[in-house]
């Protein structure tokens, strides 16, 4: 994997870049589509590519390794040949569904003992095996193993967190240097900052982080909670820290306005569950703000859903058509309605990388941050 920057903003952090991969290349700033179970939930593969125009969706190793499986995916030939996406993909390591989905989990120096919130099976996740698991799922991208600390928590319990996830970093390195890819494609590694919202912790774990020199690095632990305002300092404290000619993954974020704010302060990737979670409840975004498309104030208004984005759906279907499908619980609303949001997402990642290269980003961003984050 290769990272290169084609320009910087000279007014923030902010910068345009392109990460070229086995499996094609991402222009950055750049948001990936979240696939938890190999699937972008209510999106076709072909919306995604051609529709949506995401560059990389990802893929969660807890969910599947839980189902369908090892043995399914390997069959199969890897991830990228069992559910017919043929971009670069990137998995995180299963930690965070690790803590916050399995039941009656045991967390001790050696990995993590938990329970399947699926069937109660029990299993064990250690650094090592997770990047075993990783190795046969076959993303171009894999994430160390890691304690996503919740919010609020003591400094004791964040600082105790950080340095398990720096001990467990070490393990991941070593073994995956010492294993190959599955399937004929190069894989690289990325470590997980942490240290909660503590400054001097998050330090730490950056200057720690940065001394391994990956191809990669994320931000970890951040939008679990915690204020906007805490979230982007932090952000701006580690991206301060971490290599400049690497590119900067921020883990779970978010909103538009809170892309648009992390890209003034270096970040180049982004993923979050919330333009298809929202989604599926009548939440759209779009570049004039956020509209609950369940209101009544658009039963009756027949014009396009958001007519300033381009995308197929504008060409066919109305507003009160979208929300009569969402308020029925109709399969067709949960679809439009995330095909919108992603591709609003990909498109606000676009004209952000634009502006950047046309030299004006720092005048365009903060209007565009106000416009996204109205109610209409």
């Amino acid at each position: 994997m290769k990272f290169s920057i084609e320009k910087e903003d000279q007014k923030s952090h902010a910068r345009a870049g392109v990460i070229h991969t086995d499996h094609g290349k991402i222009n950055t700033p750049v948001f990936m589509p979240v696939g938890t179970a190999g699937t972008v939930k209510a999106v076709h593969q072909r919306e995604l590519e051609q529709d949506i125009q995401a560059q990389i969706i990802l893929g969660n190793t807890y969910h599947l390794f839980l189902r369908p499986g090892l043995e399914t995916i390997e069959a199969a030939g890897g991830l990228h040949r069992f559910n017919g996406w043929n971009k670069p993909m990137l998995t995180d390591s299963g930690g965070y569904q690790v803590f916050s989905l399995a039941a009656k989990r045991k967390i001790n120096s050696n990995g993590v003992r938990f329970q399947s919130h699926v069937d109660g099976t029990r299993y064990t996740f250690t650094p090592e095996y997770v990047i075993e698991v990783q190795r046969k799922i076959g993303a171009d991208i894999i994430m160390a193993f890691d304690e996503c600390t919740p919010y609020p928590c003591t400094y004791d319990y964040a600082r105790k967190s950080m340095e398990l996830t720096h001990d467990w970093l070490a393990r991941c390195i070593d073994t995956f240097a010492a294993t190959e890819p599955h399937y004929g494609h190069a894989q690289e590694l990325f470590p997980i900052v942490q240290g909660s919202t503590y400054p001097d912790l998050r330090q730490k774990s950056a200057e720690k982080i940065a001394r391994y020199e990956c191809k990669g690095n994320a931000i970890g632990g951040l939008s679990v909670g915690e204020p906007d305002e805490k979230m982007y300092e932090m952000t701006d404290l580690v991206c301060r820290l971490l290599p400049v000619e690497r590119p900067r993954y921020l883990m779970g974020v978010g909103t538009p306005a809170n892309m648009l704010e992390s890209i003034k302060l270096g970040v180049d990737m982004f993923d979050c569950v919330m333009p298809t979670r929202n989604a599926r409840n009548g939440m759209l975004f779009t570049e004039k703000g956020i509209m609950n498309i369940k209101n009544e104030k658009w039963k009756n208004d027949f014009s396009s859903i958001d007519g300033d984005l381009p995308c197929f759906i504008n060409d066919y279907y109305s507003k009160a058509y979208l929300r009569h499908l969402i308020i029925s619980k109709e399969i067709l609303g949960a679809q439009i309605a995330s095909i919108h949001n992603l591709r609003f997402y990909l498109w606000l990642m676009e004209q952000a990388r634009a502006h950047i290269l046309k030299g004006d980003f720092s005048s365009w961003v903060g209007p565009m941050i106000k416009k996204v984050s109205a109610r209409v």
